[in-house]
């Protein structure tokens, strides 16, 4: 079924047609104003200047206004149609025509919105954790509102490709390699709590500037490492450790930040740790060499080390992903791999290079190659002095892979504003080189979440907050709500409650803010049982549900009359979602839709406290609890695109 203001739009444009003699856009809008209608055609003023020009004489905008409203054929949609100021041509929908359309939509689980008949194959690029670090809050955004965006675009049709470009290959990985072999031999030797020890020594030694305590780290840490290079040569230990591994995520990220600071001090140039005059500070690149020729059979110690690593670190992000009830967690979701990181598109980053020079794209500049792009000052390097390949050259390969091998017709990339330069620069150069034609490439920015201070989201120790503990946090808060709301339901369900309760308030309170902007995280606030918070619209909707509790039925279908200027205005409001969910498919900003759905509850509100649903007479009754019944689905639809649960009760 076509939104409201689709078959508007459907019928002003033959009106004009038949007006003027030519076609223009009817610019239909819902009406600023209610009392002069519900929805609203801006078209005539810019008639009138059109035909000005056109006819060399001026033209009054009413007086076409006028000539349109002639030619309109509305039907029973429309119980008025008026005029009003310079020549805005008003609607007010028909209240009989609006119960039909409810009754239409009332039993149908996409509530009357048909999918696109041109649907397209789009890639959402969200999410892109780093391998051995633990999601944190600047992981939220991006996660959230790329599965939001991706939702949506499924919803309307199109053939959603997600993507996780997981950070999964670099310099850094050497580092990752030798923190999982400290662990793994000092654990042979018995040492965990050394090593523990020395993690603790070196983090103190830094905090107060002490280079003899740091000194002393590093000049322990190399004797173990040389020690353990004797007593396992040709790293049996460390395979065995590797075949069984038990690191989980966290500690595995606690030992590479030691080993990243370890290997970065002056000492660790001076220690020489093998009979080659290796020093430890150079151990972390020679094992990256290592990892990036995987092909070799001497390295495939290193290579089982990486893959390791790699999963243990996908495995802790999918329990985040699946308690953010985020669909980057269901492999089943789609066809194509969830993720394709950096070491996906590294085997395709010369071949990028080399075509981008043979077309004159690309250039040597200072021992570098590099992109000129118009507009900015500093070039977009592809390609290092040293031959190293940068973030651009892997997104320039992501682009061309995505479009040749999935057909990708549009491309959406959810990352933080700060990105705004590198995008447009990789988007230029990929339309240059042609791997892009005829294919939207589009950048969707977010702000920075910040704490109530408004400086950027912190423990309070200044430390970054993890996404692991922000969501358990959230969820012992709403179980305390929960716990005091409603005591005597079971505890297994009140745990549930808690949960959908908590994740959906951190997730609404993001979603509901437009994404260009910064916003500040206040517990108080987000967990709220009032204003425009997830919670408030949970409660919505479990209060419809204890309607139909205690009506004794499961949804109230049928014929729907109405009366009351409180039906009205709720009736309408429901029939809107589908243009909701063209604007956030449009625009990729959900907060539409929260904003949508923060209204269609204020109104059922407003519609519950006036028009009794239970105590009424046949056959308003059941009229009033089918109105019940499509409004509790569409807030149940719309959180479900929103990645939200809605449980029954709270």
């Amino acid at each position: 079924m076509q939104s409201i203001v689709s078959q508007l739009e459907a019928a002003f444009r033959l009106a004009i047609l038949e007006a003027v003699g030519f076609e223009a856009e009817p610019l239909m809008a819902v009406s600023q104003n209610e009392k002069f209608g519900d929805y609203q055609s801006n078209a005539p003023m810019g008639l009138a200047r059109l035909m000005a020009e056109r006819t060399g004489q001026k033209t009054n905008p009413r007086a076409i206004a006028e000539q349109i409203k002639g030619k309109l054929k509305l039907g029973e949609m429309a119980s008025e149609v008026s005029i009003a100021g310079p020549g805005f041509i008003n609607v007010r929908l028909d209240a009989g025509w609006l119960g039909k359309q409810l009754a239409a939509v009332a039993g149908d689980g996409r509530l009357g919105i048909d999918a696109t008949a041109k649907p397209i194959t789009t890639v959402v690029d969200y999410s892109g954790p780093n391998v051995a670090k633990q999601m944190h809050v600047g992981h939220l955004r991006s996660t959230i509102i790329g599965d939001a965006i991706a939702r949506v675009l499924a919803f309307e049709g199109d053939d959603v490709i997600r993507q996780n470009h997981i950070g999964d290959w670099g310099t850094q990985f050497g580092k990752v390699v030798l923190a999982m072999w400290y662990v793994a031999m000092f654990e042979h030797a018995g040492q965990s709590d050394v090593l523990k020890s020395e993690i603790e020594a070196l983090g103190a030694a830094m905090v107060a500037k002490d280079a003899a305590g740091r000194a002393a780290v590093v000049a322990r840490v190399a004797e173990a490492h040389r020690r353990f290079l004797v007593e396992d040569p040709k790293g049996s230990l460390f395979e065995a450790y590797l075949q069984n591994l038990k690191l989980d995520l966290a500690a595995l990220e606690s030992v590479y930040q030691f080993v990243g600071a370890l290997v970065e001090t002056p000492e660790a140039a001076a220690e020489v740790i093998d009979g080659e005059k290796h020093a430890l500070a150079d151990v972390p690149r020679l094992t990256t060499t290592f990892i990036q020729n995987p092909q070799e059979e001497r390295n495939q110690q290193e290579k089982l080390a990486w893959l390791r690593a790699r999963e243990v670190t996908l495995v802790t992000c999918a329990e985040i992903y699946r308690r953010l009830n985020v669909q980057l967690a269901d492999a089943a979701i789609q066809k194509e791999p969830l993720e394709r990181g950096e070491s996906f598109y590294n085997p395709f980053l010369s071949d990028v290079v080399v075509a981008l020079e043979k077309k004159d794209i690309a250039a040597a500049s200072l021992g570098a190659i590099v992109v000129e792009t118009p507009g900015y000052e500093n070039p977009l390097i592809i390609r290092k002095q040293d031959g190293g390949y940068l973030y651009a050259t892997t997104d320039l390969a992501a682009i061309r892979f995505r479009v040749e091998k999935l057909h990708a017709k549009r491309i959406i990339y959810t990352h933080d504003s700060r990105q705004a330069q590198h995008f447009a620069q990789v988007f230029e150069t990929a339309r240059r080189a042609g791997w892009a034609n005829d294919v939207v490439l589009e950048y969707a920015p977010f702000g920075t979440m910040l704490g109530e201070d408004g400086k950027p989201f912190k423990t309070r120790s200044g430390g970054t907050v993890k996404l692991k503990d922000l969501l358990d946090e959230a969820i012992k808060r709403a179980g305390e709500l929960v716990d005091g709301k409603n005591p005597n339901l079971p505890a297994e369900q009140r745990q549930a409650i808690a949960e959908a309760v908590g994740i959906g308030a951190v997730k609404y309170s993001d979603l509901s803010k437009d994404r260009v902007s910064d916003y500040k995280f206040a517990w108080d606030q987000i967990l709220s049982m009032d204003g425009n918070t997830g919670p408030y619209l949970q409660y919505a909707y479990a209060r419809i549900k204890s309607i139909f509790r205690k009506a004794g039925a499961e949804c109230g279908g049928g014929a729907v009359k109405l009366e009351s200027p409180f039906e009205l205005a709720l009736a309408k409001h429901v029939l809107r979602f589908g243009e909701v969910i063209e604007l956030v498919g449009r625009e990729l900003k959900p907060h539409h839709l929260c904003t949508y759905l923060y209204e269609l509850a204020a109104k059922f509100s407003g519609f519950y406290e006036n028009c009794p649903v239970l105590q009424s007479e046949e056959p308003t009754r059941s009229s009033r609890l089918a109105l019940c019944s499509v409004t509790a689905n569409t807030i149940a639809l719309g959180l479900d695109l929103l990645g939200i649960e809605h449980p029954e009760q709270m």
